[in-house]
């Protein structure tokens, strides 16, 4: 498996770690909340409630990294110069998009967030022109 196929893997997995810290990092997550865990989310405020949101835009991150990434592949672009260090560096803003919520940090947050759509722009435009 290749070095940006882990990263996928990774990106798939960074919304469920939020939303631990999201239930457990306000100290406030009780296992009856796990009933309705979309309520209980929905009813946090300040770190927590921070936490939960870039749960939900860890989701929306996936498919198209994914499939930029798959895209690259099957494309035939090299694949440890391009499509590995452009996923690493995907993966690298997320994590940081993710801290800086948690952090409260909205301009940086909202700066790394734009750096990961050009990356994942980038696999996408790296494609172009590339013999299959």
């Amino acid at each position: 498996m290749t070095v940006a196929f882990w990263c996928v893997l990774i990106v798939i997995l960074l919304p469920i770690v939020c939303a631990g810290i999201a239930k457990f990092g306000g100290g406030g997550f009780r296992m009856s909340d796990n009933h309705d865990p979309r309520d209980f989310l929905e009813s946090l405020e300040g770190f927590p409630r921070r936490a939960h949101a870039a749960q939900q835009n860890s989701f929306e991150a996936i498919p198209g990294f994914a499939a930029g990434v798959i895209i690259a592949h099957i494309a035939g672009v090299a694949q440890l110069v391009t499509i590995d260090v452009l996923a690493v560096l995907f993966v690298t803003t997320r994590l940081l998009y993710i801290i800086f919520y948690l952090a409260d940090l909205a301009a940086l947050r909202s700066l790394v967030w734009f750096i990961g759509l050009a990356l994942v722009v980038a696999l996408f435009g790296v494609s172009v022109g590339t013999p299959a």
